[in-house]
């Protein structure tokens, strides 16, 4: 065993299987999540097909746009990573989880 690695219960541990109520807390929080991230997404449409339409028709024809699009679209990205991909109860967090108690154990 790692001398770094205290063993503790927790550690070696199986997970207890999950009751109703977890099931239905974790499954309203990820519907939560990923509706906010449905939210977030239509508000970045309109709001940049508004800002388009005035960087084309408006005083100036310069594509101004596009740096406001570029910057929230980033962020919209890295909304949507922690929701989809890291959220908890994802499956690739859930697989990496998994992977990290079979090394814990091997070492053991």
């Amino acid at each position: 065993m790692d001398a770094n690695l205290p063993a503790t219960p927790q550690s070696t541990a199986m997970p207890s299987p999950m009751t109703d109520e977890d099931l239905e807390s974790l499954a309203r929080r990820r519907a939560g999540a990923k509706l906010g991230w449905y939210t977030h997404a239509l508000i970045y449409l309109v709001v940049n097909a508004v800002l388009f339409v005035l960087a084309r028709h408006g005083v100036t024809h310069r594509p101004w746009n596009l740096y406001p699009a570029a910057g929230w679209g980033l962020g919209l990205l890295l909304h949507g990573v922690s929701v989809f991909l890291l959220g908890a109860g994802s499956g690739l967090r859930e697989r990496l989880i998994e992977r990290e108690r079979q090394r814990l154990r091997e070492r053991r």
